[in-house]
């Protein structure tokens, strides 16, 4: 039995495709051995897959641990029928447990930990911790808190004669737990587990077993059959292959497309990098063809001057041409405004020559100081008189502008 149950959970656990169980892939492996550990724990409780249906009207595929939790009540063993879902966030959150009444049981009224449904919530369930809280812990707390206060009895019934007197040792069983109770405390619903030697010569009949059980409250089970396990495996195993490899085709094939428009986006830039560099150059050459005809301009006026001063010089050698004379100023500002420059110059040659004699000692320090002290007063005059003048320039140069424009716009 422990290996068949571990062939069908292996088998429903690894199922892939539509078919497949709602859990994680991190966490089946831990509930395969939280449902193997409960059914070696209580043999009673056996694992399989059933619907569950949630509020909202979805429905899934879930495992439960179907069957019987023993309980002991008054000294005697009681076995309640349970069921406890594993839902979709098991075992990071605590299952869903039920109690299964059969049609000749009632839910006790009000009862501290299984609501009017049938739901359970003991303080186990409350206060599940993952990963430590487990089914067989749970199934123990179960029976503990069962034990304390029985959730379940069976309802009465009028009392009909036997046709076929006899003994029957259930019914003394029963008869004895319920003078042992005592009429103020009623009885459970399970009747307690009877290890007779012989048996009885007439048998106690048995309500029908809950939820597909062999016996009557779930001590054999009547499970899928294996051939149709492995069957549904190897179509899931097909299936799941298919789906792989449509996937993988279809990843390689999106790999390829963005590859190609990766490829594609950098083109595009480099597009875009070379028409900007394009235009640069552009730009560039034309800017390089303004200057070159600035230079030929300039390069045309340098020569013109160069003829007409060589026609002047005759045949006198350039180097006899005095420089002070070579240029001439065309009006007294002009020469004015070039003497200025040219003191200023001198001035500033001589204080930097003086700089030179003071560093090698050739001239004591004070003396450097009359003299420095002299020349920046000349050369504070030459440059204030050469501001001047240029001052003066600038204005001039403005009224010989304003006096040309005007005719344009008289009437």
């Amino acid at each position: 039995m422990a290996q068949y149950t571990q062939q069908f959970l292996s088998s429903v656990l690894s199922q892939r495709g539509p078919s497949a169980l709602p859990y994680t892939e991190d966490v089946k492996w831990l509930i395969r051995q939280h449902l193997l550990a409960l059914a070696e724990a209580y043999p009673s409780l056996q694992p399989k897959t059933a619907t569950f249906t949630h509020n909202d009207g979805r429905t899934v595929n879930l495992l439960q641990a179907d069957g019987t939790a023993p309980m002991l009540f008054q000294g005697v063993t009681y076995n309640i029928p349970v069921a406890i879902w594993l839902m979709e966030s098991y075992p990071r959150h605590a299952p869903l447990v039920f109690v299964n009444p059969t049609r000749d049981m009632i839910i006790k009224r009000p009862h501290p930990f299984v609501s009017p449904n049938g739901v359970v919530s003991i303080p186990y369930i409350q206060n599940w911790v993952y990963p430590s809280s487990n089914l067989v812990e749970l199934a123990r707390n179960l029976s503990h808190f069962f034990g304390r206060d029985p959730p379940l009895y069976s309802q009465r019934k009028p009392s009909n004669p036997n046709p076929n007197p006899g003994p029957n040792y259930g019914s003394n069983n029963l008869s004895s737990v319920n003078s042992s109770v005592g009429s103020a405390v009623a009885r459970p619903t399970i009747p307690p587990r009877v290890y007779s030697p012989s048996p009885s010569p007439t048998p106690t009949p048995t309500p029908p077993p809950p939820y597909g059980s062999g016996s009557a409250y779930g001590s054999g089970r009547i499970m899928e059959d294996p051939a149709e396990v492995f069957k549904k495996n190897a179509i899931n195993k097909l299936v799941e292959s298919l789906n792989g490899d449509i996937r993988e085709l279809r990843k390689a094939r999106e790999a390829e497309m963005e590859g190609l428009f990766g490829a594609q986006a950098v083109l595009r830039k480099r597009e875009e990098e070379l028409a900007n560099g394009l235009k640069e150059m552009q730009d560039e050459k034309e800017g390089l063809e303004q200057q070159l005809q600035m230079v030929l301009m300039n390069t045309d006026l340098l020569e013109g001057w160069l003829r007409e001063n060589e026609e002047k010089m005759g045949n006198k050698d350039i180097h006899s041409v005095d420089v002070d004379n070579a240029l001439e100023p065309c009006d007294a500002l002009s020469k004015q405004m070039l003497d200025c420059t040219a003191s200023d110059l001198a001035v500033e040659d001589v204080i930097y020559a003086l700089d030179k004699a003071v560093q090698e000692g050739a001239i004591p320090f004070d003396q450097y100081l009359r003299n420095v002290r002299l020349l920046s007063r000349e050369q504070f005059f030459h440059r204030a008189t050469a501001s001047k003048v240029r001052a003066v320039q600038m204005q001039a140069q403005v009224a010989s502008m304003a006096s040309r424009a005007s005719p344009q716009y008289a009437f």
